[in-house]
């Protein structure tokens, strides 16, 4: 399988299989074209080429010759028209869930108001409430227990916001450490939080101990504010902007990422990201907002074209401040092509449901925070340390193959399928991926590739 674009006048070819991403020229870009259509892939031997130069025509002979040579190469080195040598191995990946990874919702409260929240403002449709030092340390022990072999795990402080339950994090942190050294295992600590009540003493103790830290904010102060207001309907932004500045440099600009979500309202989020870049921080991810509908921000198909460009207008600009002081990260322009996720993730994803769970303040267990609030899809419970381990397996059985749009999607490697919570949202089924979102994350691996590309030949 393969699949073609450009951007800018760069032409690109992405072998799916082998994860090979060629830049080619305009005569080899219309030949790969036509012999994937044509034959799905190079051709028999002895193949008579009149039709290949019918077809290529605008182009004199003695180049289609040389790239039908090249592309012969590129197919006999298995790094163009390659087998797909994973759909085998798919049905026997993640039989048996362990556990490595928790959100731990330490807060079903919140001092902001967000209009797109899908956590019901903080209280993910119940009561508000905290999570308490008993059922925190049960969580702890939880993964501890149902973590198998596995030496590494990540705990997420999650809410709601975070820093309304302070006490309780700290209490967990200083018992977490404690643990890891008897029971041989390593934590890596997150934290995320809207900033309203990061002051100076929190900040100490996020640094000290979190790896990584979570800061929110959509970017411009107008789009920020009219989404993300505190508990009293006032604009966030100019209460949290010097704070989460702050808290970025005082991480030495890295191990920390400033996520915002852009709607129907800020469809050119490109100024966003350039936004928060140009405020001086390092670390960003801007994503499209997943509401309903009938919600009124939620993205639409007819946005899409212009999502796209936005998405194309940032890679330039990415391209144009490395190498400058102005340079920044933005998250999903970070693809690895040469040490990225191993075959498993590639095939299946985050994890949720069978590697990573949700814990709520009430002890019970859901496959991620996403899904907390839907009461079908409780897994058990901290306090007994049940588990429905036959609900984790089917969440565990789930990868690109069993997900028929999926397994001929040219992007499967690089989404790993997508979001369960989504794809429920809007199918009813985790093996049925949300659309607009598929075509979203397609042309931001497109935009990824371009920029390795670029950067290939500069």
């Amino acid at each position: 399988m393969i699949h073609t674009f450009s951007i800018n006048g760069r032409n690109i070819v992405v072998d799916v299989n082998s994860g090979a991403v060629h830049t080619v020229d305009g005569v080899a870009m219309a030949l790969i074209s036509f012999l994937d259509k044509k034959f799905g892939g190079l051709p028999p031997e002895g193949i008579l080429f009149d039709e290949i130069f019918d077809t290529l025509s605008e182009y004199p002979k003695e180049e289609v010759l040389q790239a039908y040579d090249e592309v012969s190469t590129l197919y006999k080195a298995g790094i163009l028209y390659s087998k797909d040598e994973y759909a085998d191995l798919a049905a026997e990946i993640r039989k048996e869930p362990f556990i490595k990874a928790l959100c731990l919702h330490i807060s079903h409260d919140c001092n902001m108001r967000c209009g797109y929240c899908f956590a019901g403002t903080g209280n993910f449709t119940g009561e508000r409430c905290m999570m308490s030092e008993e059922t925190g340390k049960k969580a702890v022990e939880f993964v501890i227990k149902n973590s198998g072999g596995r030496r590494n795990i990540e705990i997420d402080f999650f809410g709601g916001e975070p820093l309304m339950n302070f006490e309780v994090i700290k209490t967990l942190t200083e018992y977490i450490r404690k643990r890891e050294k008897e029971c041989g295992k390593t934590f890596r600590l997150t934290l995320t939080t809207n900033g309203v009540l990061l002051d100076e003493d929190k900040l100490r103790f996020i640094n000290e101990n979190m790896s990584n830290l979570v800061l929110s904010i959509d970017g411009r102060k107008a789009v920020n504010d009219r989404m993300r207001k505190t508990d009293k309907g006032a604009g966030s932004y100019d209460v949290i902007m010097p704070r989460l500045r702050r808290a970025a440099d005082s991480r030495n600009q890295d191990n920390y990422y400033v996520r915002g979500t852009f709607t129907r309202h800020n469809l050119d989020f490109s100024e966003d990201v350039l936004h928060l870049a140009d405020e001086g921080f390092k670390q960003i991810s801007v994503e499209p907002v997943v509401g309903g509908a009938n919600s009124g921000y939620s993205i639409r198909r007819e946005d899409l074209p212009f999502v796209f460009n936005q998405y194309e207008i940032l890679a330039d600009e990415y391209l144009k401040r490395l190498g400058t002081d102005k340079w920044f990260n933005f998250f999903h322009f970070m693809t690895d092509l040469t040490q990225g996720p191993c075959v498993i993730k590639r095939m299946s994803g985050c994890g949720a449901g069978c590697e990573y769970v949700a814990i709520t303040p009430e002890g019970d267990i859901y496959p991620c925070h996403q899904f907390v609030g839907n009461r079908d899809f409780v897994l058990g419970s901290v306090h007994d340390g049940s588990c429905d381990k036959s609900k984790m397996r089917e969440f565990a059985a789930a990868n690109v193959y069993t997900k028929p749009k999926c397994r001929d999607c040219w992007a499967k490697f690089y989404c790993s399928g997508g979001c369960h919570a989504n794809a429920y949202q809007f199918g009813g089924d985790i093996n049925i991926p949300y659309e607009i979102g598929c075509e979203m994350e397609k042309k931001r691996v497109e935009c990824s590739l371009y920029i390795k590309a670029i950067q290939a030949f500069s």
